[in-house]
């Protein structure tokens, strides 16, 4: 049976907006869902949950009200609008914080909740749908371990950290790659390989596939 005659897994996917490599990892994602006709659960998990009460460097220490504003701001237009709109405010986010490089964060969240018509009231920052926020990250969290961070993929009930990409790959390499990751799944004791990153987060330019 090949790979395109298998049956269809299902697809999950954990993300922090903040995150470059989430951000990576989504495109390619993206692409193989389209491709294959995958309907990816697109989800959040917080870097800003995830390193509470942690030692953080100073710098990255800065970083996590941002994660918590947006993945808050996630959640919340979930609730108001269904899982539908998660990946399409998902990806007006990451459009303007990753390949615009914007650090304007109101004028960011304005723009992306307009751009998939959701109410402006979105944009105030409040706690009210932490619950949800917190137990969409320990699903996460709970498949993989706490010694990881974002992004997270699962195929049916097996989830890894990653996989790392950069640039994220198109066209028949991303499917290749998918298919790896459907197989390292289907092996009950597959659980890490690694090497190390030789390159940061390679963003397509305008006119490129994103």
């Amino acid at each position: 049976m090949t790979a395109q005659e298998a049956p269809t897994p299902t697809v999950r996917m954990w993300f922090d907006p903040t995150c470059p490599w989430a951000w990576m990892t989504s495109r390619w994602l993206g692409e193989v869902a389209e491709v294959r006709g995958l309907d990816v659960d697109w989800r959040v998990m917080s870097l800003a949950v995830l390193n509470e009460g942690r030692d953080l460097p100073e710098s990255y220490a800065a970083r996590m009200p941002r994660s918590m504003r947006l993945t808050r701001l996630v959640t919340a237009a979930r609730a108001e609008g269904g899982d539908a709109v998660v990946k399409p405010l998902y990806d007006a986010l990451g459009e303007r914080i990753h390949h615009a490089a914007r650090k304007d964060d109101d004028a960011i969240v304005a723009e992306a909740l307009a751009a998939v018509g959701l109410p402006a009231s979105l944009a105030d920052e409040t706690d009210a749908h932490d619950e949800a926020l917190r137990a969409s990250h320990a699903e996460a969290i709970d498949l993989v371990g706490d010694d990881v961070g974002t992004p997270v993929v699962a195929v049916d009930d097996v989830a890894f950290f990653g996989p790392v990409i950069s640039p994220a790959p198109t066209g028949e390499e991303a499917l290749r790659l998918f298919d790896g990751v459907v197989a390292a799944a289907s092996v009950d004791g597959f659980f890490e390989l690694k090497r190390t990153r030789t390159r940061g987060p390679q963003f397509a330019t305008e006119g490129e596939a994103a």
